[in-house]
């Protein structure tokens, strides 16, 4: 049975969970016409260190579903605290995310977005479904940080900054 978001306990339970404070991602992959597409995601975590896995969802309702469960390659993309910019942008409905954006390729040609304080190339390792999200565990293949930069962080409904 699916419950419609606008349930006021659905709403309480959503802005309830809002009170842990997480890390803000960008996915990115490439669509099988080789486009580069991505989104913002919040939901995402280690796993295992050995092997290196980790795991992140996304809403089974969105069109990108079936490109990301086909994707061999993607990466996750750890957001400074400066690039609150790209999170939106991420975040949007835009056709073309990617547009007056450079980026890196990585791994089999996924694109790795520059600035941002850590990234992670990952193969697709497992999927699961979880309610009305889709889970993906990722084996980490190549991965790389810049400890100069601190992480954006969303709790509470909006965007934080490390002190």
């Amino acid at each position: 049975m699916t419950v419609p978001k606008n349930d006021p306990a659905v709403r309480a339970f959503r802005d309830t969970l809002g009170m842990f404070p997480t890390g803000v991602t960008v996915i990115t992959a490439r669509a099988p016409s080789g486009e580069p597409i991505g989104l913002t995601v919040s939901s995402f975590n280690s796993v295992s260190l050995t092997p290196p896995l980790v795991v992140w969802s996304l809403s089974g309702h969105l069109p990108s579903v079936p490109i990301f469960e086909n994707a061999e390659v993607y990466a996750i993309n750890i957001l400074a605290d400066d690039q609150q910019d790209i999170s939106q942008r991420f975040a949007s409905r835009s056709d073309d995310k990617f547009a007056g954006l450079a980026f890196t390729e990585g791994l089999d040609g996924v694109p790795v977005l520059p600035g941002c304080c850590a990234s992670f190339q990952c193969r697709q390792y497992a999927r699961h479904p979880g309610g009305d999200h889709v889970i993906f565990i990722g084996e980490v293949v190549r991965f790389e940080r810049d400890v100069t930069k601190k992480p954006l962080l969303f709790q509470g409904g909006a965007y934080q900054r490390l002190a």
